[in-house]
């Protein structure tokens, strides 16, 4: 079976970066790369507080493709960072981003651009599609996640612990493990921001090491191991455990209700079948509400660095590089 990288177009390095101002204190850390006159698309990490990495520029053609990425809200190289003592992300929200996309298409000067967006990426990119479908060309997402309440309580309160309980056990150790009475996002929010160094480090790396050990088919001992870096780790599970236990700052099943306003916008959504950590049955409810989207479910868990899910984002961007 091929691997990631022999889908994935050359590694290419930013010919322009910086730091873009959007308010409430709050630095975005963007980069471009590829072809300055190429066609305009912008990449959305997950998380939300994954940052972005270089190998998230091989999804497009450098020759053809000018491909914006940047770090959301307080981190990666956006500023203040939420692994400080002092860290407030009152100011970042769903709604926010959607703004800071907004800000950055601006800044950049781009009209148009193509929305790249997984996992939570995904969920962000429906958000600022259905806000500002004259702003979007083509959408292609992976890992589809709405933020809906079932999918919370599947990830982090039930069924997915039953598909790995050895990581399940040591994401439950800094809870005082089973049996537990409660919501787990809720009794993990006083843990991550806890001003005790003893009491959030770990916190943090349970978290996200729990979801490094349960979005690729095969374990990853690679990713546990990145994600277990403790900054990485603290300010990506209090930021992502403040979209969580706030749901996104959106209705029950929103994005999804939405989903008429940008039917019209030509669409891929790429999932794994075998997704832990974002069931088929949310890509799966979103397809019955948009049938226009080119839906492709591939034997794969949730990673875009997985063959068959890289293979398919790859040739949606391949395709797409002509329109």
């Amino acid at each position: 079976m091929p691997s990631a990288e022999d889908v994935l177009h050359p590694p290419t390095e930013p010919y322009a970066h910086g730091l873009l101002d959007v308010g409430d204190g709050q630095q975005l850390y963007w980069e471009e790369c590829g072809n300055p006159d190429g066609k305009p698309a912008v990449f959305v990490h997950g998380g939300p507080g994954g940052g972005i990495v270089p190998g998230y520029r091989r999804f497009f053609d450098p020759a053809r493709y000018r491909v914006i990425l940047f770090d959301q809200r307080n981190c990666g190289r956006s500023l203040p960072h939420a692994s400080g003592p002092r860290a407030d992300l009152s100011t970042n929200t769903t709604w926010h981003l959607v703004d800071d996309l907004e800000k950055l298409r601006a800044d950049r000067g781009v009209e148009r651009w193509q929305v790249f967006g997984g996992s939570w990426g995904s969920a962000l990119a429906l958000a600022y599609a259905e806000a500002h479908p004259d702003r979007v060309t083509e959408l292609v997402l992976r890992g589809i996640f709405t933020l809906r309440r079932s999918e919370l309580d599947w990830y982090y309160n039930g069924g997915a612990g039953h598909l790995s309980p050895e990581w399940w056990r040591s994401f439950m150790a800094p809870l005082g493990g089973e049996p537990f009475s409660g919501d787990r996002m809720v009794a993990y929010h006083d843990l991550l921001f806890d001003p005790d160094p003893a009491v959030h480090q770990p916190a943090g790396v349970a978290w996200t090491t729990w979801e490094a050990a349960t979005t690729t088919l095969e374990f990853s001992q690679k990713s546990v191991d990145e994600f277990s870096d403790p900054t990485f780790a603290l300010a990506f599970a209090r930021i992502e455990n403040h979209y969580f236990v706030n749901e996104g700052w959106m209705t029950e099943g929103q994005l999804i209700e939405e989903v008429g306003r940008i039917r019209h916008i030509p669409a891929v959504m790429v999932q794994g079948r075998y997704d832990l950590a974002c069931p088929v049955v949310t890509a799966d409810d979103l397809h019955r509400a948009w049938p226009e989207a080119d839906y492709r479910v591939v034997l794969a868990g949730h990673s875009a660095m997985e063959p068959a899910i890289a293979a398919e984002l790859v040739a949606a961007t391949d395709r797409f590089a002509t329109r």
